[in-house]
């Protein structure tokens, strides 16, 4: 017999959801998302759906009070939930607001006049390889901005490097030890410099695998025609894949991890006037510099720490969203997962600082709140992540109903919320969230990012700075056996759970009434969860990559012979042909545009050519340098595309069952 008040509550429900997903699809149509007052309207009404739900949590679906362990799942679960959307609130409000300055940079191009301003260009380097810092090196060299010095500043104290930068006419600087790490190394060359005839104006600073482009420094100091701005700083992007978007093989239509700061949310904190130094691709004005002195060392985060130093002494940062830079993203999970950490420790050593929310200094309200609010992402939103897959063991395996909720009123509160926050990314981050993957991309470094957070926040002081390493040989399948295994563990829990409790009913799948639905739901969404995460666990073998070439085309003299070839892949050492073979170990020349004609070999067929390999001259070999990586838009893809999510993940999935 039909159950007519659970149909009646199911109507009702499905008119919210219908509600949100109708207004939600006309957004587009009339929302601009430059328009502050669009943004505000839009994040409140997600605030108030929010608020709506976190009440309904708290009253409605909590389990008794009481000596019971029930109580104790129930209550702490929605402990993480009700701290997670304290920071998700907050991220709204700071959403709510954005500002791009293009507009304002082309309005001040060289404001300065005749006179250039020098700019002193620092590339710190601890153990990166040539292969690594001979790009970085190439692409300052030429960037467009003539009054200019670059300068290597050596941890290491190699004799190779120091020998290199003499052949590329780069002022090489070594330290006698590595106090301070890499801030320690950075003030010891602002030391030297002061000390220099003249010193600079400005100083940009580059990580060691970060390359210019040619028009970032000029970019970045048409923003200094504000004399109370201290710091200009710039996005990072990046010309491999990270370590997710590689293993699952979405790298062609899944944005990199690092999209939805640098694209959406310091533009919004810049809208505040809270955006902050991310260290790599950013300018700092040399008085500024001098006015703090030197970039602060009590945290390995020591970027942020310095906006708040600048701001502390009243000097501005702001923010230029353009692609000016590029470099290398971590290329192994392992490197991945502790770079954040080492993220969250050093925002943790910032809030127990001098400059923390809490400390006396001159600190204004909203670079309070910052800090605030990069506190509570690390502390509350990987916490939660586990906990959401944790806890739906405990009703499979002990009878444990930890939202006591009705599949009716998930739909009214969580749905609503839920289908509304979707449509209103949309259309404010076009692309930018998919719910599994976006799950997979926090569940992965939760473990690690949770214990460096607590950690940090305890025990702030006496934690070494941990280089993220890059580079090396990534030819082979590696199986990231200590990342995974927590995920396996939960994974065969949570099939094992659904074996059991569904299709043999040896468990309580029966006692939560309807609401064995929402249990059931949210288990089978763990499911795909875990599983993407453990595939994310298996690191596929690397190739040297360039996202943002285009199919060209080459001239190829062989002794009398001479053809054109389509080039559809090339790197610094190699080129694929697509044409008619030619026979393996004959040379000639390729023309390359711009570069001029390059000895060759043939080194293999191919299905639809052959493969060739280059032997380019010094100078030839900067200038592909230069092509590569100091030319053209931003690598990658800003926003996801769902048919090329689903084909390279089938791929991904087919590589898999083929071994």
């Amino acid at each position: 017999m039909l159950d007519f008040p659970l149909l009646s509550e199911l109507g009702s429900s499905t008119a919210h959801l219908l509600l949100a997903l109708g207004i939600g699809i006309t957004l587009p149509y009339w929302v601009d998302i430059r328009n502050n007052l669009h943004r505000a309207v839009l994040l409140t009404a997600t605030f108030l759906l929010a608020l709506r739900y976190i009440w309904w949590r708290g009253t409605e679906t909590l389990a008794p009070a009481g000596m019971s362990f029930d109580m104790l799942a129930s209550y702490s679960l929605f402990g993480f939930e009700l701290l997670a959307m304290v920071g998700t609130v907050s991220s709204y409000v700071i959403m709510s607001r954005l500002r791009l300055r293009s507009e304002e940079a082309d309005a001040h191009d060289h404001w300065w006049g005749d006179k250039e301003p020098r700019v002193a260009i620092l590339i710190a380097t601890y153990n990166e390889g040539l292969d690594v810092l001979e790009r970085t090196i190439v692409g300052a060299v030429a960037l467009r901005h003539r009054n200019k010095e670059v300068l290597v500043l050596d941890d290491s104290r190699r004799d190779w490097l120091r020998d290199y930068c003499a052949q590329q006419g780069v002022r090489y600087m070594r330290r006698p030890d590595n106090k301070g790490s890499k801030a320690g190394n950075i003030n010891h060359c602002l030391e030297r410099l002061a000390e220099d005839p003249v010193p600079p104006d400005f100083v940009a600073v580059l990580d060691a695998d970060f390359v210019p482009h040619r028009g970032f420094i000029s970019r970045c100091l048409a923003l200094f025609h504000d004399p109370e701005v201290g710091l200009v700083q710039t996005p990072q992007h990046f010309f491999n894949a990270d370590p997710i978007q590689h293993n699952l093989g979405i790298s062609h239509s899944y944005p990199d991890e690092q999209r939805f700061f640098f694209d959406h949310m310091q533009p919004s904190r810049d809208g505040w006037g809270i955006a902050f130094c991310c260290g790599t691709s950013s300018v700092c004005r040399w008085n500024a510099l001098r006015d703090i002195g030197g970039l602060p060392t009590e945290s390995v985060t020591e970027d942020f720490m310095l906006t708040l130093d600048l701001q502390d002494k009243g000097w501005k940062t702001v923010y230029l969203s353009e692609p000016l830079t590029e470099g290398l993203a971590p290329e192994g999970l392992k490197e991945y997962v502790t770079q954040r950490a080492r993220w969250c420790l050093g925002l943790m050593q910032i809030a127990r600082s001098r400059l923390g929310p809490l400390s006396r200094n001159n600190l204004r309200l909203r670079d309070r709140w910052s800090v605030i609010d990069s506190v509570l992402f690390w502390t509350t939103s990987f916490p939660f992540r586990i906990a959401v897959v944790v806890f739906p063991l405990f009703y499979w395996y002990l009878g444990t109903i930890v939202v006591d909720a009705q599949l009716a009123d998930v739909l009214t509160y969580f749905g609503a919320f839920y289908l509304w926050g979707q449509m209103v990314q949309r259309v404010l981050m076009p692309g930018m969230v998919v719910p599994i993957l976006h799950d997979v991309g926090q569940l992965i470094g939760a473990i690690p990012i949770s214990r460096a957070a607590f950690t940090g926040l305890f025990k702030p002081k006496g934690h070494p700075f941990s280089v993220t390493a890059k580079g090396g040989d990534r030819t082979k399948i590696t199986v990231q056996w200590q990342l995974m295994m927590p995920f396996l563990i939960l994974l065969v829990l949570t099939v094992v759970a659904l074996l059991l409790g569904v299709f043999l009913d040896r468990f309580s799948y029966q006692d939560a009434g309807d609401g064995k639905w929402v249990v059931l739901f949210w288990t089978i969404y763990n499911l795909l969860v875990l599983s993407m995460t453990v595939l994310a666990c298996i690191e596929l073998p690397r190739r040297e990559r360039h996202i943002a070439d285009l199919p060209d085309r080459g001239l190829l003299t062989l002794e009398s012979d001479i053809r054109r070839y389509w080039i559809s892949s090339l790197t610094i050492d190699e080129a694929r042909l697509r044409g008619r073979p030619q026979a393996t170990g004959k040379q000639g020349s390729l023309r390359l545009r711009d570069i001029g004609d390059i000895p060759v070999e043939i080194i293999a067929p191919t299905v639809d050519g052959m493969r060739v390999r280059l032997m380019p001259t010094a100078e030839q070999r900067q200038a592909l340098l230069v092509r590569f990586y100091a030319e053209g838009a931003a690598p990658g893809t800003a926003r996801s595309q769902l048919g090329g999510l689903l084909f390279g993940l089938g791929r991904r999935l087919s590589f898999n069952a083929r071994r």
